[in-house]
């Protein structure tokens, strides 16, 4: 039987402001690194560099939109993307 391919993206927040309603932080995986910002009042996700950030955009907002208000600055939290790459 084939496993599902899967990566593990490993997030650090950096920065959580209320006041600004917005997250900064360091997301990795493979090889590949982005800083971003989710302004969660606008929903709104900035990420860079923009090379191979769609291999990971969709997975990173949909763990914020379920993870935002229990992350914590200086924390480091994974989850499981279903590709390998």
């Amino acid at each position: 039987m084939l496993s599902k391919p899967e990566t593990i993206a490993y997030l650090s927040i950096k920065e959580y402001c209320f006041s600004k309603k917005q997250i900064k932080g360091v997301v990795e995986a493979s090889q590949f690194k982005w800083n971003f910002t989710w302004a969660f009042n606008k929903g709104s996700l900035l990420m860079s560099p923009s090379l191979g950030r769609a291999l990971i955009e969709d997975a990173l907002l949909r763990f914020l939109l379920r993870k935002d208000y229990e992350l914590e600055a200086g924390n480091q939290y994974k989850f499981t993307i279903s590709a390998k790459f």
